[in-house]
């Protein structure tokens, strides 16, 4: 695992793009996260294909997670989100991204039919990942078996406090949630991790320091070879080694 620490979010977001944009330049399968953290990337991608010519158009992409029983065109669905904060700025086919159908009649049935479309694009080759204060990624929360594989979940308490800040209040946001497994995650050939602010220092140190346990399943992280964590100052300020 190597962690490279900048200074603020923004820096952050300058530094992962660069990391990814050689991804985009080979067509690859890009596994993409939603949430707040990884705008700053997304936008710098953004930038990379508006000034400099980078393209998408060979790639596939693929979502780690979306909310049950919330319809696609809702705006906070990840469906929704991850089109408005970055894919709908750049050259890749709509078709070519893939999200969880939170509404399918048959939930492990999706599951099941998401690992295998990832199969069938030849895997992941680089995850954009972030963490939750509780140590989750994705919607994987602790504890989660460290080789679990795409299934619904319910989402812990943190959780839902968590992303209340993007719905109109705490009662709008669902209780579970479709969500690619831990070990599904660490089957991508590269990952990048990101983390900023104060809010996430806790989880941080317990991802890179702490033990590799269900309890923070991003720990499990320690075992992937080929994973970088990208850090703002203040996500790692309560790193001691």
């Amino acid at each position: 695992m190597d962690i490279v620490v900048r200074p603020n979010a923004e820096e952050v977001g300058v530094y992962a793009a660069e990391l990814i944009a050689p991804f985009a330049h080979a067509g690859a399968t890009l596994g993409l996260a939603t949430g707040s953290t990884p705008n700053p990337t997304y936008a710098e991608l953004v930038r990379h294909h508006r000034e400099n010519g980078l393209s998408f158009a060979g790639c596939e992409a693929f979502l780690l997670d979306e909310y049950v029983g919330l319809d696609p065109a809702n705006e906070q669905s990840y469906y929704s989100t991850i089109r408005r904060e970055f894919t709908s700025h750049i050259d890749i086919k709509d078709a070519k991204v893939h999200s969880l159908n939170g509404l399918a009649s048959d939930l492990e049935a999706e599951a099941r039919d998401y690992e295998a479309r990832i199969a069938a694009a030849g895997g992941i080759d680089v995850q954009i990942l972030g963490v939750g204060t509780n140590g989750h990624i994705a919607f994987n929360e602790p504890p989660s078996a460290l080789d679990s594989r795409t299934r619904m979940v319910d989402l812990h308490p943190v959780t839902v406090a968590d992303n209340a800040r993007f719905f109109d209040d705490e009662e709008q946001v669902p209780r579970q949630a479709l969500t690619q497994g831990v070990g599904t995650i660490m089957e991508a050939r590269t990952i990048v991790l990101l983390a900023t602010g104060a809010r996430k220092a806790d989880a941080v140190r317990a991802l890179i320091e702490g033990p590799v346990t269900p309890a923070c399943p991003a720990s499990a992280l320690q075992h992937h070879p080929r994973t970088t964590v990208v850090l703002d100052e203040a996500a790692a300020a309560k790193l001691t080694r």
